[in-house]
């Protein structure tokens, strides 16, 4: 998609559904907005089948408001409470098979680098903890060690919610699930580092409490990737269908976390993309 193939073609002008022509007019194509902008533009994303208070919800509204170029960006998404929401998206996007996302996205990179040689077309992976640290784990770090210039979103809900409720590797030591009665055997997985270790060149790990800061983490992987290699970005999304508790404490239980390290705050960046992003911030340096 370019800004150009969203005009409408005069004629058709007086058919066209409402909420096309709201998107053409008053849409994030080729504006510059950001999520400081919400509530002052037509979204790519207003309405979504998901539970009351999702946190899931919130990061994908705070994501689709952060990229960079919307008309030039595709999503790679895979099954999971995600993928349920991005029917209602106004942007581009792929669902592919459980845990296959970032093969995907890879093939279509590349397809779209050889279409486009001279213009950015950003492959943005957006799926959960099961898709990305479990089922499609081997994919996802292969996209990394081979230096495929993606940015990987993971929605961290740390649990496999969209089935009932079972653990996922993501899911915190102890913690107890409608499927996991006695309790998570194992740490969770400690995916960042990970992401480090196997290429990266930019890994974040952010919650939607501060919507700027993840706006900032998700310009930053998709920027990063452009230029110089894969990027990482972690968002905590509280499920309050199965962790129990009530929607409207959805942020509070993701203040909570940062509040006590158990989702800590924290940005890796390479030389060569801390470079990179500095031509392109003005020479600030990173938070």
């Amino acid at each position: 998609m370019s800004k150009p193939m969203l005009k409408m073609t005069t004629a058709f002008a007086d058919v066209m559904p409402a909420e096309y022509v709201e998107l053409v007019q008053n849409g994030p194509f080729g504006k510059g907005y950001g999520v400081a902008d919400l509530g002052s533009f037509k979204e790519l994303i207003e309405e979504h089948p998901l539970c009351a208070g999702c946190g899931l919800a919130l990061a994908v509204r705070l994501i689709m408001a952060s990229l960079p170029t919307p008309e030039d960006t595709v999503v790679v998404g895979s099954t999971g409470c995600s993928s349920l929401a991005f029917p209602q998206i106004a942007l581009q996007n792929i669902h592919s098979l459980f845990g296959n996302q970032n093969a995907v996205a890879s093939g279509l990179k590349r397809a779209l680098k050889l279409r486009f040689p001279d213009k950015h077309k950003d492959v943005l992976v957006v799926a959960g903890d099961g898709a990305t640290a479990d089922i499609g784990l081997d994919m996802v770090m292969h996209s990394w060690f081979r230096g495929e210039k993606l940015a990987t979103i993971m929605l961290d809900n740390e649990a496999y919610a969209n089935t009932g409720g079972q653990e996922s590797g993501m899911s915190p030591e102890g913690c107890v699930l409608n499927m996991a009665p006695t309790g998570k055997k194992f740490k969770k997985i400690a995916l960042p580092e990970i992401a480090r270790e196997s290429g990266c060149a930019y890994v974040a790990s952010v919650t939607p409490v501060q919507p700027r800061k993840l706006e900032k983490a998700v310009r930053r992987a998709i920027l990063v990737a452009r230029e110089v290699g894969p990027t990482y970005v972690q968002i905590f999304v509280p499920c309050p269908t199965n962790f129990k508790f009530k929607p409207q404490e959805t942020l509070a239980k993701a203040k909570q976390k940062e509040k006590d390290q158990t989702y800590p705050l924290r940005e890796f960046i390479t030389p060569e993309a801390q470079a990179y992003l500095a031509a392109l911030e003005g020479g600030g340096k990173h938070d």
